[in-house]
């Protein structure tokens, strides 16, 4: 049979793709590039945010007569619409062990565990993931060795929070020191991590490890106290200014050379019973941190969770002007960021190639356009950036 993978929500998901790709070859069907071209649909649901799922139910309305099966991060109730479609419920071996079948050979995702603990009032993760649970690390090592003597250049270690990895004795800044031991030369990173696990060891260890990009993403979601108690985050706005001004003095002490480091964080706006003034201080958490990237969603409920059960009572026209007025700030931040990175040199990966033109990312994980010339996706490259708008640098590559 002909499958088509659909993939809806986070980079998880998109790793599980390609371990559910690898159970589909090993029961006999085969790959194609377009749905209309396959027998077999199978779409990897996303129940986290309720505009994946509206994306994902309309998408079932398109595929016509096909077979389609769905996997994923599935709530109970959205179970119940899908059956409601005579669409299967897939829930396949436990392919968090599977090995992939990796779509991109120089950049790859590594799970290093699933699940989450923390029950943040409004994210459905464990209810559709379960409680964390952690792999071995040695499997991990394994598996990123074996990337490298493949040709990876970029290793992403994937999990719902991942400095809460423990395995027996190892835990997260260890098994982030083995790796950046490995001989080889690639880039590593991590999404995501959560505030209230960003020990001191854990900050030392990303700013002494060269192998790790000088980029850390460290999900904010509010900036008013009240707010971040009712989502149940565990930690307070002046916490996460300390965070990240030890995560930049840290950097700043063992990587002195430019560039500096690059943070991005994660923001829910009109969360129950938010107030403009709370709202407010959102924008002065981000006036007073200058991040490099904002990531925002508007809030929308959850079956199951704690915050499921107080009215959403934000209307929408409200929601979408306060994620305005983030973007907004947002694009006055990240330009006047990017435009220090004029006429500086830079290490770049080239993602792709488009047309006259080289699309990639920095080693600050920017997006990055350059004249195609002899460039080829997988290399990574010195280029010399010539200019700058918010949400991306144009450059040249640096002659060797």
């Amino acid at each position: 049979m002909k499958y088509f993978i659909i993939t809806y929500g986070c980079q998880m998901n998109h790793s599980d793709s390609e371990k559910i790709a690898t159970q589909l070859e090993l029961a006999g069907h085969k790959s194609v590039k377009t749905a209309s071209a396959a027998d077999l649909i199978v779409i990897n649901f996303c129940s986290v945010r309720q505009g994946a799922v509206h994306r994902a139910l309309d998408q079932t309305q398109k595929l016509g007569n096909k077979k389609i099966i769905a996997a994923g991060c599935i709530l109970p109730s959205d179970q119940k619409k899908l059956t409601a479609k005579n669409i299967s419920i897939w829930h396949p071996d436990d392919y968090f062990y599977q090995a992939p079948l990796r779509q991109n050979k120089f950049s790859a995702f590594v799970p290093i565990m699933t699940g989450c603990n923390n029950f943040c009032s409004y994210c459905a993760v464990p209810f559709t993931r379960g409680r964390e649970k952690s792999r071995p690390a040695a499997e991990i090592v394994n598996e990123i060795k074996k990337l490298l003597k493949n040709g990876t250049k970029e290793i992403i270690l994937l999990g719902q929070n991942v400095n809460s990895y423990q395995d027996q004795k190892i835990d997260f800044p260890l098994l982030l020191q083995t790796i950046n031991k490995l001989p080889d030369n690639f880039w590593l990173s991590f999404l995501s991590s959560h505030p209230k696990d960003m020990s001191d060891r854990l900050i030392k260890t990303l700013a002494q490890s060269k192998k790790i990009i000088p980029y850390v993403h460290l999900p904010a979601q509010s900036g008013d106290n009240k707010i971040l108690q009712a989502m149940k985050r565990n930690y307070t706005v002046g916490h996460y200014k300390t965070l990240v001004k030890k995560l930049r003095l840290a950097f700043k002490k063992y990587r002195p050379a430019w560039p500096p480091l690059a943070i991005t964080t994660d923001f829910i706006v009109g969360f129950p019973k938010e107030t403009d003034q709370q709202f407010q201080n959102t924008l002065k958490l981000i006036q007073a941190t200058k991040f490099d990237m904002i990531y925002f969603a508007r809030y929308s409920p959850r079956p199951g969770t704690a915050a499921a059960k107080i009215k959403d009572s934000i209307p929408a026209n409200e929601k979408r002007c306060r994620a305005q007025a983030i973007n907004s700030l947002l694009k006055q931040q990240s330009l006047a960021i990017n435009k220090k990175y004029t006429n500086k040199n830079i290490d770049v990966l080239i993602e792709r190639i488009s047309g006259q033109f080289a699309f990639g990312k920095t080693s600050t994980n920017k997006a990055i356009q350059l004249p195609k010339g002899k460039l080829r996706s997988g290399q990574v490259i010195k280029a010399k950036i010539t200019s700058a708008s918010p949400w991306c640098l144009k450059g040249l590559e640096k002659p060797r």
